[in-house]
């Protein structure tokens, strides 16, 4: 796996596809909905809701709402920017995203189907990506781990594209996860800021709708016939498999706190000048806000430098080799919370 390809996936839709992220799981939905009396609303405006009542409030106003905006992302001196239309009809949820800068790029999802169309190369990749969910996301949580890790602050209000939105802050309870500063629009509770912090509270990335239009008339029936369309260009599918990361002969052996094995796949990747193709694992970890991918290939001296750390914005980098493997870790986590998964992880076969 290069580098250079994985940030260029995350600044360029960046936040819009699943960098924020809340997917949570029913029982803690209904968790949260079972303990809002009174004085903790999950649809009120009052201050002292529960951190998975604010969650919840987040994921679900981002499912209901049908909108339009500009997407703004800024991290580590690297300003992205994207038109979003999101639609949502039942269970359906569709969603465009048009880059703005950089190379053309246009990004279409429909459930967990997601195709990216890079017009410049006139190539469309398929792909399916069980971890999205509709903007924002903070990756699904088996368990409501998040409050565990987590304490919530509200700091009034404030006007962001505008609407006015309700500000508050999620801090860490430990050094292994960053801070986040959200703003949620007043009446809906739909994310239309975040801001990832450090253990100082200096911010380290921003995302931003510019302009928004909420409950706008996106029609989900074009946006399907768009995404269908793509004569002229060459279809490529990635062979995604999932798997268990114990069946590839691979362990961690001291769990890092808060943080839950969410998915794992093998991913065909061409190896270098031969015909042939080899695995890529990905293991998934997420604590509910923060999460982390472990990549495990098989060491290649024309393919892989040397071993090293690297951070632009949020999202820290860390490589090494272990015997015939190359370890590539990367998660929108401290650095020390990356060297903690490297020097968990061992074979086992």
């Amino acid at each position: 796996m290069r580098l250079p390809e994985a940030f260029a996936s995350k600044l360029f839709v960046g936040f819009a596809l699943g960098a924020l992220t809340v997917v949570l799981s029913p029982s803690v939905r209904a968790q949260a909905r079972s303990s809002a009396g009174a004085g903790a609303v999950i649809d009120g405006t009052l201050a002292d809701r529960s951190v998975n009542q604010w969650l919840v409030r987040m994921h679900e106003a981002s499912r209901r709402r049908a909108y339009v905006g500009t997407f703004v992302v800024s991290a580590g001196g690297n300003l992205s920017s994207s038109r979003i239309w999101h639609v949502c009809d039942g269970e359906q949820q569709m969603e465009r995203v048009e880059s703005l800068t950089g190379a053309p790029r246009s990004t279409f999802r429909l459930n967990d189907q997601v195709m990216t169309f890079l017009s410049e190369s006139r190539v469309v990749v398929a792909e399916k990506r069980e971890s999205l969910a509709p903007f924002p996301n903070f990756l699904q949580s088996n368990e409501a781990s998040v409050a565990e890790f987590y304490l919530v602050k509200a700091f009034g209000t404030e006007r962001v594209a505008g609407f006015q939105a309700d500000v508050l802050q999620l801090r860490p309870k430990d050094n292994l996860r960053f801070g986040y500063r959200v703003w949620t629009e007043k009446k809906t509770g739909l994310v239309v800021k975040l801001q990832t912090l450090d253990a100082d509270g200096q911010v380290l990335e921003q995302a931003a709708f510019s302009e928004l239009q909420l409950d706008a008339p996106v029609s989900m029936l074009n946006l399907t016939q768009m995404m269908a369309k793509t004569d002229g260009y060459q279809l490529e599918k990635p062979e995604i498999v999932k798997t268990v990361a114990a069946g590839e002969g691979w362990v961690l052996r001291n769990a890092v706190p808060g943080f839950k094995p969410m998915s794992c796949y093998k991913r065909a990747v061409a190896a270098t000048g031969e015909a042939r193709h080899e695995n890529t694992l990905q293991w998934i970890f997420s604590d509910g806000l923060a999460s982390v991918s472990l990549f495990v290939e098989s060491f290649d001296p024309r393919r892989h430098g040397q071993p090293g750390a690297l951070a632009i914005g949020a999202t820290h980098t860390l490589t090494r080799r272990m015997g015939d493997w190359w370890l590539t870790v990367i998660g929108e986590v401290p650095a020390q919370t990356l060297l903690a998964f490297a020097q968990g992880l061992e074979r086992i076969k």
